[in-house]
């Protein structure tokens, strides 16, 4: 598995990614599908602190993580990974380059914001060293569901 950059032409890799896991429901606060255009921020961006990184396997795109910019010093995190992926450790792998380009771009605090139903990415998050920070309570699907965000943090200093 390589982790690198990503190039334009893994659009559509990404999209079908996203799409399946938004299709499978439960995990992700995307409830309706995306079309290629949603990665065009990190294909290009405008600023030196948006970026994507995606892990090949075999000659495929098997996962991508993102970091864009919010406040000042922090970072907002996500992370995909094709359902049903046999590689372990796609997303340590995709981890360990996202922290050290979050390092070199000066972050200084990161969030990743997870629905409270997805366990595997609370799980995931806290593995990487992301500490509890706090729940938005009750934030409604669109068939009216309401479910909690709980926010992950990680500072960098």
């Amino acid at each position: 598995m390589i982790i690198r950059r990503v190039k334009p032409q893994d659009r559509d890799a990404m999209t079908a990614i996203l799409n399946e896991v938004i299709a499978i429901g439960g995990t992700t606060a995307y409830q309706k599908p995306i079309g290629p255009s949603h990665f065009d921020r990190f294909i290009t961006p405008e600023d030196d602190q948006t970026f994507l990184h995606v892990a090949e396997a075999d000659g495929e795109v098997v996962g991508f993580q993102w970091m864009s910019p919010d406040k000042e010093g922090m970072g907002i995190i996500a992370t995909f990974a094709r359902p049903g992926t046999v590689q372990r450790g796609i997303g340590s792998a995709l981890f360990q380059q996202t922290l050290k380009c979050c390092r070199d771009a000066g972050y200084t605090l990161l969030d990743a914001t997870i629905r409270a139903d997805n366990t595997g990415g609370l799980a995931y998050y806290s593995k990487m060293g992301f500490e509890d920070h706090s729940v938005t309570r009750a934030v409604p699907l669109a068939d009216g569901t309401p479910v909690d965000r709980v926010h992950k943090r990680m500072h960098l200093r």
